[in-house]
């Protein structure tokens, strides 16, 4: 396998099934060493089981790819840090981290449980933090050490929190704190070689595919249209190595950018580096950022 992210690691949270099984999928079909990570519970976040995870993992290595399973629980602040520290010790190093873990447990207001609300709160919004958090300082020791940091954060919005869905409260509220947290992750690590940037897609999984009236009642041109695969194409753009760039002075003569000139520079990633909302499954991809962070 040969492709935009040869050579390069990734971790893909809730890898096992749906859209974050696509994205390992194609992640390892451009050359990336994956990482799934998959507490494979059901879709309300109860139980668990490595199957699924399992499954993908041979799905890699099956076409010639490396893949390696994890069953941490992303909710789990010590486990994420595990999750970051065993992926560098496995492979030498971390490019990518896809956050798409997800539960559903849909009430109206007036009748959800603080359990309901805080359960998918959890597993969303702070499943996201945790396992950026600690990939975030890994990146930020890397670069403060001299190291080149080339890396890329994907998280997981909806349309549920960018414009609201009935019944979807606690869904809604998780996943337009993502969108947030995105941009706040994209003003902050850019200076350290780090991009954030945020899908919302829209995709028939097993989450979605209930609320639709059932898989069995979907057409199979809309199953085709969205895809989970065409989710993953997306950020797949934005998790290879960008190329090298070569500066110039205003002489117009090469020059070398120190990490005291770099230090020195206020963060740009907020201005090259925005982060890419899409609501649609389809849309294209946003030209790679050439700032001192990535996605």
């Amino acid at each position: 396998m040969a492709g935009l992210c040869e050579g390069r690691v990734a971790i893909v949270t809730g890898a096992g099934r749906g859209i974050g099984r696509e994205h390992a999928l194609m992640l390892a079909s451009e050359g990336a060493k994956v990482v799934v990570n998959d507490l494979g519970g059901a879709t309300d976040g109860t139980g668990s089981d490595l199957g699924p995870a399992k499954e993908v993992v041979a799905e890699i290595e099956t076409q010639g790819g490396e893949a390696v399973v994890d069953g941490s629980d992303v909710t789990d602040f010590e486990a994420a840090g595990r999750l970051v520290a065993q992926t560098v010790e496995t492979f030498g190093r971390l490019d990518v981290l896809v956050n798409n873990a997800g539960i559903l447990r849909d009430r109206m207001i007036f009748s959800m449980s603080e359990a309901e609300w805080d359960a998918v709160v959890a597993v969303h919004l702070k499943g996201h933090f945790c396992a950026t958090r600690h990939a975030a300082a890994h990146w930020r020791e890397r670069s403060k050490a001299g190291d080149e940091v080339d890396a890329r954060i994907i998280n997981t919005a909806s349309p549920s929190g960018l414009y609201g869905n009935a019944g979807q409260t606690n869904y809604g509220a998780a996943k337009a704190g993502i969108a947030a947290l995105t941009m706040v992750e994209a003003l902050e690590l850019g200076r350290y070689g780090v991009t954030a940037n945020c899908l919302a897609p829209t995709a028939v999984t097993r989450l979605v595919a209930p609320v639709m009236g059932g898989e069995d009642n979907i057409p199979d041109a809309t199953k085709e249209a969205l895809s989970p695969r065409w989710v993953a194409a997306v950020p797949n753009q934005r998790t290879r190595k960008r190329p090298p760039k070569k500066r110039t002075s205003r002489s117009g003569t090469p020059s070398k950018r120190t990490r005291n000139s770099r230090s020195s520079s206020p963060p740009r990633c907020a201005s090259s580096s925005p982060p890419l909302f899409s609501s649609s499954s389809i849309t294209s991809p946003c030209r790679s950022s050439s700032a001192g962070g990535r996605s």
